[in-house]
């Protein structure tokens, strides 16, 4: 048995609390890297558990309009790798597991095995890579095995129960249940599909799942935590950096949020027979 990885850390305390985990997204570089820095911070003091930091990419296929709208701003300051990467410093030095949220093609262009090295030198917890699949990961999985970063792929409700065995038994740390077909965003009601997921999920691993795509307030946050392991909302932290004034008003609006949504995740009830084994690392 090796020791349990950040991320199985941060599940584990979540359940041994009886509750689900809060994974919140900010990209880097937005407003600056100082900023979201600052932000992401906040949120985890105010209540997320797991942080993912975004990497700008200019074709950010899954990605709604609020969060298109802060990755074009933070790509046009110039926000680079080596930003991310410091975010993840920042973010890793507060406990909190810190992850990056990437498509493929940057990491492709970094090198993987340099980004997994580097990453890991940060203090980072792992990747969640949305448009790249198990059966195409030759080129990433080994050199995030070799420095023991966790990775996280997608399911989907359209994923077939073959594709869902695949994708798990690749993931390590969770597995990440996109609720609804379509861009990120929130949205006003939690996807019917996202419980069915998970529980099709749950048919073929021990490891948490985590529930994304359309989370924007505490009732929805609740919703979710009575059947998922976890809890995971981007668009709607993005929206309050938008609509902020200054750094000051980002942090504050981002840390009501998380509140809000921390205090949903402990109102859920928590799911009958959820099953969380701390991924290890090997």
């Amino acid at each position: 048995m090796g020791t349990a990885s950040p991320l199985g850390a941060a599940f584990g305390r979540a359940r041994a609390e009886g509750r689900a985990a809060l994974v919140g997204y900010l990209p880097a570089g937005y407003p600056t890297v100082d900023g979201a820095i600052g932000a992401l911070r906040a949120m985890v003091d105010a209540g997320v558990d797991i942080v993912e930091v975004g990497l700008p990419y200019s074709d950010p296929l899954m990605d709604g309009p609020t969060i298109q709208q802060a990755v074009d701003a933070a790509l046009r300051s110039g926000t680079t790798t080596p930003d991310v990467l410091r975010t993840v410093e920042a973010v890793a030095s507060t406990g909190a597991p810190a992850l990056v949220m990437s498509y493929w093609n940057p990491i492709d262009r970094y090198g993987p095995a340099s980004f997994a090295r580097d990453l890991a030198a940060a203090g980072g917890a792992g990747v969640v890579t949305p448009d790249l699949i198990p059966d195409e990961a030759d080129g990433w999985l080994p050199a995030a095995r070799a420095q023991a970063l966790d990775t996280i792929f997608l399911v989907a409700p359209s994923s077939t129960d073959a594709r869902i065995a695949m994708t798990a038994e690749a993931c390590r740390g969770f597995v990440y249940a996109a609720s609804t077909m379509g861009v990120t965003g929130a949205r006003s009601e939690v996807s019917r599909a996202a419980a069915e997921l998970v529980a099709r999920t749950r048919r073929f691993t021990d490891l948490p799942v985590a529930v994304g795509l359309g989370v924007s307030s505490g009732d929805q946050a609740a919703e979710l935590a009575g059947f998922a392991d976890g809890v995971i909302v981007g668009s709607a932290f993005v929206r309050r950096m938008l609509d902020a004034t200054d750094d000051a008003s980002s942090r504050t609006a981002v840390a009501t949020l998380a509140a809000e949504l921390s205090e949903g995740v402990r109102r859920g009830n928590p799911a009958v027979g959820r099953r969380v084994v701390p991924s290890s690392r090997h």
